[in-house]
Order: C-alpha cells, then sequence, then structure tokens
C-alpha cells in the first residue's frame, strides 16, 4: 500500500507518528479539510502533470488553481494533467492520497507559492484517508521539491487570519 511506503520514507526522517489516518476519506481537498477540521486553502495537493516525459507534481494549496500563462513560462509548454492511470504508474500513488512523498524515482517536484501563506499546511500521504501536518520547511525538505514556482491563481485574494497559520 502507497500509504505504507510513506510511512516507511517518514520513518526515515523520523517523522512517522506524524501520519494521520482517518475513518473517512480525505481523497479531495474538501473532504480532506473536513477530516482535519480547517480550512480547504490549507490542505496541499499534489497535482500530475507530463512535461516532456516526465513526470511533474506541482504542490499547490487547495484553493489554487493552474494558471495557463504561468506555467507555460515556467515548463515552456501547455499544461497537459495526467489521468488517473498515468498517476499511479509514474507517481506510485493513486489520485485521491497524491502526495510528493516516497514517489517513482525520476518525479521532479516543485512547490507552489500559494502556500507561502502558511506557517503549516496538510499534504496527503499515499492514501485517501492520510495526511501530514507539515511546515513548510518540513514540506520542502521531505518532498525532495527542486524549488518553489509560481504557477497558480485565484489564491492571491484568499487572505489567511493568524489564527489560520497557527498549529492545531
Amino acid at each position: 500500500m502507497s500509504v505504507d511506503k510513506v510511512k516507511a520514507y517518514f520513518r526515515s526522517w523520523n517523522l512517522e507518528d506524524r501520519i494521520l489516518e482517518f475513518d473517512v476519506s480525505s481523497a479531495t481537498v474538501e473532504l480532506a479539510a473536513e477530516a482535519l477540521h480547517c480550512e480547504p486553502k490549507r490542505i496541499a495537493k499534489s497535482l500530475s502533470f507530463m512535461v516532456d516525459d516526465q513526470c511533474v507534481l506541482i504542490v499547490a494549496a487547495g484553493d489554487a488553481r493552474i494558471d495557463n500563462g504561468k506555467y507555460k513560462l515556467q515548463f515552456g509548454k501547455k499544461a497537459k494533467m495526467l489521468n488517473a492511470d498515468e498517476v499511479l504508474a509514474y507517481t506510485g500513488h493513486a489520485v485521491g492520497g497524491v502526495c510528493p512523498f516516497a514517489v517513482k524515482s525520476g518525479v521532479k517536484t516543485y512547490l507552489d507559492i500559494s502556500l507561502k501563506r502558511f506557517s503549516t499546511v496538510f499534504p496527503a500521504c499515499g492514501s485517501s484517508n492520510s495526511a501530514a501536518e507539515l511546515s513548510l520547511e518540513e514540506l520542502e525538505r521531505l518532498s525532495g521539491a527542486i524549488s518553489w514556482i509560481d504557477v497558480c491563481k485565484d489564491w492571491e485574494n484568499s487572505v489567511s487570519a493568524p489564527s489560520e497559520m497557527e498549529d492545531f
């Protein structure tokens, strides 16, 4: 199971106890926010794309959407999301549990600046009922992200109150 791979990966960082598993689905931004009792924008969703025969994961805030113009400037081509079968084949995680941890080799991960409004965010952990609360520094380190990029829209007007930036 994919969540077991993520647990093993987190164990190598001595962080396995940070993975939360739920009795309910967290497969979408909305469901994850319900399970975690947080605002949807704090969910760190992992979006899968194909760029020149290579899988690229972009981790973005739950309220952010890909901006095609910004994406093309960053990657030199139009955004092409992977279908569910391709996501599993390339990343090793099924849709609903895709995360930037314990992915197959060759996957490049980027973090979108839409996440930078928060002190902590909640990425999935390999299953449709798991997540972990991570600081941005932890997310960057654990994901092995290549860099922070700006390829999303519709999040800029979504301001976070100080209480949303505190840990639970």
